[in-house]
């Protein structure tokens, strides 16, 4: 393994791939100083104000004079928003044609939609029915499940939200097509919602607005009209007990590859993220969307800087528009709460090497590939488009990923560099190690290895290939390390938009 990267020819800093002491020998100059692994290097003097370029692409300015050799990092490079000419529509690939049409044993429900797991849901409105939820899934143990052998588990989705809020507008909104998107999620055979009775957030109105109807397997109660908390709980188990046997007749069926909606997440994130997982995962995100299937990006954030490169992927531009308003609409929120676009990344990003947000933009948008844009949605919004898609969200990994579940995705791939004890429900989490030192120290906790890219020579493609395969694995019910471990349970955070009054 080379001692350092060079991305492209244009680039100006180089990457370390080891730790490297002042005086090594680095193409053709010389180290000044420490430089940590995974952390740039100049490899020519850079003025102060000068453009630092990696990836063939602006990443920040010298906020001081650089020399040849020189560490470059937050110490003497500076921000600046992004100031872009947009391009539309100008490259377009689409996805070649597969060879083959794979498959994988999925749920198929009435409606159509495909499930990769069968569970039930305690979906609550309000914070105040929190508790009942969570008492009411805990009496489903193992042992107590044991005679539904398709039922996966009994799911508790609780949130801090759903009152002190106004009864309109964006954060209302959002709230309400998560709750949508959970009690119409593919992944659950039933559905049981729980209130309180007398907060904003009004199930009924729910109801009323997305036209569902109760039924054998979609339940509504509220802890006022039931009288208490004690009575709510036994009335919830008696309800999901009366679920069990209709849920347990669910059965696994093939299913093509195109009923995948796969989230495709980075949380973590380190240099070798944009390097290693996430071009990797882009190319799995390729291969599935050959089959029809459907990759959903998100963390509306973490493209700032590398939306150009995406509205020139955009089918059209209107498309390419609506991600562009996203973006003038994040400048906005993070402006008028006194923050920065470029308050992400994070302590840990930037100790595994990444600078500035336009540094981690350009490594995190590779995880949707190289196929053109064919949607772009709101926070939970229905994904309803095939092909590599966009959703709005922040860059908080639950959050985001409740967005993105809520949207209709059946699988979640997360790539990471720092290391990330992230998992979900009802959609299982595939984890990607972006680097084999962080693999083998959190083994228990990764599917895939994407470091011996840098490692081991195994190219971006071979490893995207092996992404891909497990999606189908997974898919039809293999366990993912994180679901294995029980996690998904505490990961449900709908984002919170707006005054709490």
């Amino acid at each position: 393994m080379k001692q350092t990267i060079r991305l492209d020819p244009s680039d100006n800093v180089v990457t370390a791939t080891r730790p490297l002491e002042a005086g090594a020998q680095v193409e053709t100059v010389t180290t000044t100083g420490l430089i940590p692994s995974g952390h740039k290097i100049a490899t020519a003097a850079i003025a102060e104000g000068a453009p630092i370029r990696k990836y063939a692409q602006l990443i920040g300015y010298a906020a001081q004079p650089i020399a040849a050799g020189d560490h470059v990092h937050t110490h003497n490079v500076a921000f600046r928003n992004t100031d872009e000419e947009y391009a539309y529509s100008t490259d377009l690939r689409p996805a070649a044609p597969a060879a083959q049409s794979d498959s994988f044993m999925g749920y198929r429900r009435a409606n159509g939609t495909v499930g990769t797991r069968n569970y039930i849901a305690i979906v609550t409105s309000v914070n105040c029915s929190a508790t009942a939820a969570r008492q009411i899934a805990a009496h489903f143990t193992p042992d107590r499940l044991a005679a539904y052998p398709n039922v996966d588990g009994v799911c508790a989705f609780v949130h801090g939200t759903g009152c002190g809020m106004a009864g309109d507008g964006e954060g209302f909104e959002a709230l309400q097509r998560v709750m949508w998107g959970y009690a119409r999620h593919p992944n659950h055979a039933g559905v049981l919602m729980v209130g309180l009775g007398c907060e904003m957030n009004q199930i009924d109105w729910l109801l009323e607005a997305y036209g569902l109807e109760q039924g054998p397997l979609f339940q509504t109660m509220n802890i006022q009209n039931v009288a208490g908390l004690r009575r709510t709980v036994e009335a919830g188990i008696a309800k999901i007990e009366a679920m069990l046997p209709l849920a347990n007749a669910q059965t696994r069926t093939p299913c093509p590859a195109s009923d995948l909606k796969v989230a495709l997440q980075c949380g973590g994130s380190d240099a070798w993220s944009g390097i290693t997982a996430n071009p990797a995962l882009g190319h799995a995100c390729d291969l599935l969307v050959a089959q029809g299937g459907t990759g959903v990006l998100a963390e509306t954030p973490e493209i700032y800087g590398a939306e150009h490169l995406l509205t020139r992927r955009a089918i059209d531009r209107a498309t390419g528009d609506k991600l562009i308003g996203l973006i003038r609409w994040w400048e906005d929120y993070t402006a008028r709460n006194r923050g920065s676009m470029d308050n992400n990344p994070s302590p840990g990003n930037k100790k595994g090497g990444l600078t500035t947000i336009l540094e981690k933009s350009l490594g995190a948008a590779a995880k949707g590939g190289t196929t053109p844009l064919t949607g772009v949605y709101k926070y939970a919004e229905p994904v309803t488009a095939r092909g590599f898609t966009f959703m709005d969200s922040p860059g908080y990994d639950p959050a985001s990923v409740t967005g993105q579940i809520a949207g209709g995705c059946n699988l979640v791939c997360f790539t990471t560099g720092r290391g990330s004890a992230f998992g979900s429900k009802p959609a299982p989490t595939i984890k990607v190690a972006t680097n084999s030192e962080m693999y083998g120290r959190m083994i228990d906790d990764m599917d895939v290895n994407a470091g011996t890219i840098l490692t081991d020579g195994i190219s971006v493609e071979e490893k995207g290939r092996e992404i891909y395969e497990l999606f189908l694995r997974i898919a039809s019910g293999t366990a993912s390390k994180s679901e294995a471990q029980g996690l998904g349970d505490y990961e449900f955070v709908p984002w919170q938009i707006g005054a709490v009054m």
